[in-house]
């Protein structure tokens, strides 16, 4: 297939539990083009949030294979994992995730100076510049908005200009209008910056501004 980016394999996941062994996702295939945006919908429970993080290379599943961005990702250590999420995956989260004593600048570059990329205040100016937060550079984390926030997640997800962007419920804790702010901001950079765009959400709205709408039920897709 043409510029494909992401693709799985019969992918299952399976956990001991006190019950005896649990199925959270079941023979899961599905293939990603390359800046073609994608959403997993379903309901709690359904194993969206299990297969997104299979995808990315943050979990691993017990059978069947990922190759993400031309690697075998299923096949790779997690040192090496996270070399290929450090250079060219960015992840949005439904919780923000910034660090609260650190202003919305200090948090966009936080991950550029672990690299220790030299040129990490231009790239995070950059960046909330991108999401329309030029002005709110020095705030803290605890003085913006829920909305706010979660366009200094985004500004951090998209500091590196990665190949793909996994977003999970990145509109699950905001009202309906710093929610439409978002998912259009999040639509837009898929544009913008040619990244790849993995969305899971239980919002079938914005699920279907998607090319494609894989629905998981029980841990299988419809």
């Amino acid at each position: 297939m043409k510029n494909l980016i992401l693709e799985v394999k019969n992918i299952t996941k399976e956990v001991n539990s006190p019950e005896g062994l649990l199925t959270i996702v079941k023979d899961i295939n599905l293939t990603v083009e390359q800046g073609k945006p994608i959403s997993l919908v379903g309901p709690s429970g359904s194993g969206k949030t299990t297969l997104l993080a299979i995808m990315a290379g943050l979990d691993l599943p017990t059978f069947g294979t990922v190759n993400l961005l031309g690697s075998e990702i299923t096949s790779l250590d997690e040192d090496k994992r996270a070399q290929i999420r450090g250079q060219d995956v960015g992840f949005v989260f439904q919780s923000f995730h910034l660090m609260p004593r650190l202003t919305a600048l200090d948090n966009v570059m936080l991950p550029l100076e672990i690299s220790g990329d030299p040129y990490s205040m231009d790239k995070a100016q950059e960046a909330l510049k991108k999401v329309g937060l030029s002005k709110r550079a020095k705030h803290f984390a605890t003085q913006l908005s829920g909305g706010e926030k979660q366009r200094v997640a985004i500004a951090r997800s998209i500091v590196n200009k990665p190949k793909i962007l996994f977003a999970d419920e990145p509109t699950g804790n905001l009202d309906k209008k710093s929610s439409d702010s978002i998912s259009d901001l999040l639509f837009s950079l898929n544009e913008i910056i040619q990244t790849t765009l993995v969305l899971v959400t239980h919002d079938l709205f914005l699920a279907e501004k998607c090319k494609e709408v894989y629905e998981l039920s029980e841990g299988q897709i419809l």
